[in-house]
């Protein structure tokens, strides 16, 4: 019996399962979709869903408390000037996670998860700046 089993170890160290969902968490704020397995989309919805609902707060310590989570500024500032005022009027439910079929090496169940209201040119924008500019300075 599973009693008391509150999360996923997903065969990972606490330190990388930690890394894991910052990174996962910073992409899906960059590109407000991503492609993952199933059981990481499920176990992402939850630590997702409490930045949001700390970017709706706003305060410093929020801020704080964001930025102690995520990898890199870029992604808090995202989170509370950009996902923060969109979600301001929704109690919940900020991300859908889509079942996406099987992957093709090892038939791992996928999923998609993503926001709610995205913004569909989001996703691969920074990308495409950041191409840009490289192409500039060449």
């Amino acid at each position: 019996m599973r009693h008391a089993r509150g999360y996923r170890r997903l065969n990972r160290t606490h330190e990388h399962r930690k890394a894991l969902f910052a990174n996962m968490a910073g992409s899906l704020i960059e590109h407000e979709q991503i492609k993952t397995t199933l059981p990481k989309a499920k176990e992402l919805r939850p630590i997702i869903e409490k930045m949001i609902t700390l970017a709706k707060r706003g305060d410093l310590h929020a801020r704080r408390q964001a930025g102690a989570q995520l990898k890199q500024d870029v992604y808090v500032a995202k989170l509370f000037e950009i996902l923060g005022p969109r979600y301001k009027d929704r109690q919940g439910g900020y991300v859908r996670v889509l079942k996406a079929g099987f992957r093709y090496g090892d038939m791992a169940p996928m999923a998609i998860i993503e926001f709610v209201d995205r913004d569909p040119n989001a996703k691969g924008a920074g990308d495409k700046a950041r191409l840009e500019a490289e192409a500039l300075e060449a």
